[in-house]
């Protein structure tokens, strides 16, 4: 395997870090933070600059918060700065550890997605009998610190890089060696690369049908139950002794004729089904801005943008007739004639 020469030069290469810093500006330029950065930008990105070259980078500073998303999460959102140097660090690091995914691998990555995922698990619902679905436990609190950068540096050889790298996984633990945090962007792209060996367990050593993984979410398909079967134990073991992870006990085992749930739709053969999630996400959030504009705080051109992204959550689905009794129910003119 060729390891890649990107080293901290690269990182801290002055367009880098200009095009890093308008990244994580992207949707947030009234925060003071990020006011703060740009009033003296030049001198911000020198300091970065300089910070990364010699190794002393901070790292670690997060604020924390807890959403329900449906189940309960903490999120580490990082400080700006150090959300500026991630998408330095990963607009050359994120490439790299995407080509070493297989082409079923659908989250963080350009092109892919979950409208992708469910499209090609759709695919194989048409082609392939059985199916069964997984998730890992705690999958970001469970990820090994010491297997995480032992992939990492079968990827990289620059060992200065490979440092960074190292004091951005061990800044976070939620156990002793393990965890990383929701919410960063180093996080969403190690924690897709570290199941990577899993995605190949399954397509090259286990040969299934079908499989489509986003993030944790896996899906594989084969000819019958007994294989499916056959299969989960195979990935129950390696999760175990090579991740260190542990499969969830619900694991669904199916025939594909009677669908899936899979990155918020029931998918079926034939036809593509909200889940009762994003049915929810869908009234959370045209309730939540109706509100906002009938208190006064937004305007009716932010309304109809604010609506129209609830919509978009149920765009791809056959929902027609849901999105009309919906509106039936509440209806949009109401809302804005009550104001």
């Amino acid at each position: 395997m060729k390891r890649s020469p990107v080293g901290l030069a690269e990182v801290a290469d002055w367009h880098t870090l200009a095009a890093a810093f308008h990244r994580a500006a992207l949707g947030k330029t009234r925060r003071d933070e990020v006011r703060l950065f740009r009033a003296d930008l030049h001198g911000e990105l020198a300091r970065l600059r300089a910070d990364i070259l010699n190794g002393t980078v901070a790292v670690g500073s997060m604020r924390s918060f807890r959403i329900r998303d449906p189940k309960p999460r903490i999120i580490h959102a990082p400080c700006f700065r150090e959300r500026v140097l991630h998408h330095a660090l990963m607009a050359h690091a994120g490439p790299v550890l995407d080509r070493a995914l297989v082409d079923d691998t659908f989250a963080c990555r350009a092109g892919k997605g979950t409208v992708a995922a469910v499209q090609r698990a759709r695919h194989h619902l048409r082609r392939h009998p059985w199916y069964a679905k997984i998730d890992i436990r705690a999958y970001f609190a469970s990820i090994d610190h010491a297997i995480l950068m032992g992939q990492l540096a079968r990827r990289f050889k620059d060992r200065d890089l490979l440092g960074l790298m190292a004091r951005t996984v061990f800044a976070h633990h939620v156990a002793p060696g393990r965890g990383l945090p929701i919410g960063a962007l180093t996080s969403q792209h190690f924690a897709n690369h570290y199941l990577g060996g899993l995605d190949r367990l399954l397509l090259e050593t286990c040969r299934v049908r079908g499989v489509v993984r986003y993030m944790d979410d896996v899906v594989w398909w084969g000819d019958d139950k007994a294989t499916v079967r056959e299969t989960l134990d195979r990935v129950r073991r390696f999760a175990a002794s090579e991740l260190r992870l542990e499969v969830k006990e619900t694991v669904q085992i199916g025939r594909s004729r009677d669908g899936v749930a899979f990155c918020g739709y029931r998918i079926l053969p034939g036809r593509l089904l909200l889940s009762r999630r994003r049915k929810r996400r869908y009234a959370d959030a045209r309730a939540q801005w109706e509100d906002a504009f009938a208190a006064g705080r937004i305007d009716d051109v932010t309304l109809q943008a604010r609506v129209a992204d609830a919509l978009a959550v149920t765009a791809q689905a056959d929902a027609a007739a849901w999105r009309r009794e919906q509106l039936r129910r509440r209806p949009l003119a109401g809302a804005v004639l009550d104001a």
